[in-house]
């Protein structure tokens, strides 16, 4: 009896021994997961917003549209007639203010000046190469027909039209004007030069839509040499285009970085071997814009020089064991599930309108013997009977449906009539 006691009272203290371990650990995971949520929930409450880009209106209280009545351009930014560069300080100092505010009214500070604010006005770093002397005094330019929009704002970074328009200065800069049209006579680098409509996601597949619009500017920058780097297709260049001679050639502009291209990473970078199977199952691209089928995917496709849509490399769904299924009540296996979802994959290969032959040895039903059908219509096609195969005799069903009666005027009874007039 005491030995059974003694073991029952060791049982009952190790069960609690082991009940106060699971407590303690799960009080610390408690107090870890508490600490964690209140870390959370004060950061989430109390972390202030990103500091935003300083701007003149922190700075200054100021309005272009009160000014624009009062005075004009020069004379608040007396520096800008006599500039050579955009590197020059252009925005109105302290003298130029006071040929008509009191600056030493210390009580009229504030007409200006925010309180207890006192520092420059932020002029930003141009990455132009621009002289104004040289624009104001040999082309008699005025300051508005750059710089619109000023008499209805108040900052100048609210104005949408604050500095010219690409479009403008190559009304001067282009091939038929005395002003060069070369891009590092203006922009100190050329490197990653892009226009903002050429910043969205979209641009490379939609610039065509850009291209085709009445107000098309890309000859700003680009001439048919540009245009031809990519839009030469490899079925106009050759043929034989193939692997080994494949069109590769380097861009013919110039950067004034020194940088060089390849033409073809435009288009596809060098692993898209690997990746494109990618692009065509999600029709991102369009191959046949530029690739002949029939010639180069045959390149990888083919076997022995055989079509590719019957040997070679194929897709990894036509490797599936129930790929193709032949037979009553099979359904033709994953291939008519694959095609009846997206016919448009079988056709970048095939020719589904049944030219083909890699189709056609299974698709055809030339005797009209009920259940030789490889089941090739959609589910209710049959739900009306009222059909062109009923009076004529070009009817698409006479594709595959050739026996003798199953043209207007043959036996109802037989073959492909058979199907439903003999049941």
């Amino acid at each position: 009896m005491i030995t059974i006691l003694e073991f029952s009272l060791k049982s009952i203290i190790g069960l609690t021994l082991t009940f106060r371990l699971i407590m303690k650990k799960l009080y610390a995971y408690l107090v870890v997961f508490l600490s964690a949520a209140i870390f959370l929930f004060a950061v989430a409450f109390t972390t202030s917003e990103e500091p935003t880009e300083r701007t003149n209106k922190d700075v200054i209280i100021f309005s272009h549209s009160l000014h624009s009545e009062l005075s004009d351009c020069e004379s608040c930014h007396t520096g800008v007639a006599e500039s050579l560069s955009l590197g020059d300080r252009l925005l109105p100092e302290k003298d130029a203010c006071a040929m008509c505010h009191d600056v030493e009214d210390m009580d009229a500070c504030g007409t200006c000046h925010y309180e207890d604010v006192f520092e420059p006005m932020i002029q930003k770093k141009s990455k132009l190469l621009f002289s104004h002397k040289f624009h104001i005094e040999e082309e008699n330019l005025e300051c508005i027909e750059c710089h619109k929009g000023f008499e209805e704002i108040d900052y100048s970074f609210q104005s949408s039209q604050a500095n010219p328009p690409m479009m403008q200065c190559y009304s001067c800069h282009n091939d038929n004007a005395v002003a060069t049209n070369a891009c590092e006579a203006c922009h100190v680098s050329t490197v990653d030069l892009l226009p903002d409509n050429h910043k969205t996601a979209s641009f490379f597949k939609n610039h065509k839509f850009t291209a085709m619009a009445a107000n098309a500017d890309c000859a700003m920058c680009h001439n048919n040499v540009f245009c031809e780097d990519c839009h030469v297709s490899t079925n106009v260049i050759s043929e034989t285009n193939l692997a080994d001679n494949f069109y590769t050639p380097y861009s013919p502009h110039t950067y004034t970085d020194n940088e060089k291209k390849q033409v073809i990473n435009r288009v596809h970078d060098l692993n898209y071997r690997f990746l494109h199977g990618i692009d065509a199952k999600g029709k991102t691209m369009e191959c046949q814009t530029c690739h002949e089928t029939e010639t180069f995917c045959a390149a990888c496709h083919a076997s022995n020089h055989e079509d590719f849509a019957s040997s070679g490399i194929l897709p990894a769904s036509h490797l599936a064991p129930n790929f193709v299924m032949i037979g009553v009540g099979s359904g033709g296996g994953e291939h008519s599930r694959l095609a009846r979802r997206d016919i448009e994959r079988c056709a970048s290969c095939h020719d589904v309108q049944g030219a083909d032959a890699n189709c056609i040895m299974c698709h055809v039903d030339p005797d009209g013997i009920k259940g030789t059908n490889p089941k090739t219509h959609t589910i209710n096609f049959m739900s009306s009977t009222n059909g062109d195969w009923h009076n004529d005799a070009g009817s698409v069903c006479y594709n595959c449906h050739t026996d003798v009666n199953a043209y207007p005027g043959g036996n109802p009874n037989f073959g492909f009539c058979g199907y439903c007039h003999n049941k």
